[in-house]
C-alpha cells in the first residue's frame, strides 16, 4: 500500500507552497503583462482603424478637390481658347480693315498720278499746238506744210503720252 508519512506531507505541502508561490509570483505577472499586451493591441488596432478611416476620408476629400481643380482648369482652358479666338478675329479685322485703307490710298494715289500724267499730257499737247502754230504763221499757209505739221503735231503728242502715262 501507500505509505502516507510525514516524507509525503511535506512533499504535498511544498508543492502547494511552490503553487502558490509561482502562482503569486510568476503566473499572476505573466497574466498581467499578457492582459497589458492585450488592451495595447487592441488598443493599437483600433488607432490603426481610425487612421485608416481618417485616411479614407482625406483621400476622398483629396478626390474632390482634385476633380474641382480638374474642372477648372478645363474651363480656364475654354475661357482662354475663347478670348483667343476673340483676339484673332479683331486681328483679322484689323488687318483688313488696314488692308483696304492700303487699298483705298493707293487707289487714290494712282488716281492723283493718272491726272497728274494726264495734266502733263494736256500741257505737252498745248505746247505742241502753239509751236506748231508758230511754225505755221512763221512759214505760211500751205496745205503741204499744214500735212507735214500735222504729222509732227501727232507724232509729237504721241510720244508726249507714251513717256508721260509709263
Amino acid at each position: 500500500m501507500i505509505n502516507l508519512g510525514w516524507g509525503l506531507v511535506w512533499t504535498i505541502v511544498n508543492l502547494v507552497v511552490l503553487y502558490l508561490l509561482l502562482k503569486k509570483f510568476l503566473v499572476s505577472p505573466v497574466l498581467g503583462i499578457m492582459e497589458k499586451r492585450k488592451n495595447l493591441i487592441a488598443s493599437q488596432l483600433e488607432e490603426a482603424r481610425m487612421t485608416q478611416q481618417k485616411a479614407e476620408e482625406l483621400k476622398g476629400h483629396y478626390e474632390g478637390a482634385l476633380a474641382s481643380a480638374k474642372e477648372e482648369s478645363a474651363q480656364i482652358l475654354e475661357e482662354a481658347k475663347a478670348d483667343a479666338r476673340q483676339v484673332s478675329q479683331r486681328i483679322v479685322k484689323d488687318a483688313n480693315e488696314q488692308a483696304s485703307r492700303i487699298l483705298e490710298t493707293a487707289k487714290e494715289t494712282a488716281e492723283l498720278e493718272k491726272r497728274n500724267a494726264m495734266q502733263g499730257a494736256k500741257a505737252e499737247i498745248a505746247g505742241l499746238a502753239m509751236e506748231a502754230a508758230r511754225k505755221l504763221l512763221a512759214n505760211g499757209s500751205s496745205q503741204e506744210g499744214n500735212q507735214m505739221l500735222y504729222d509732227e503735231f501727232l507724232a509729237g503728242a504721241g510720244d508726249a503720252n507714251d513717256t508721260d502715262i509709263h
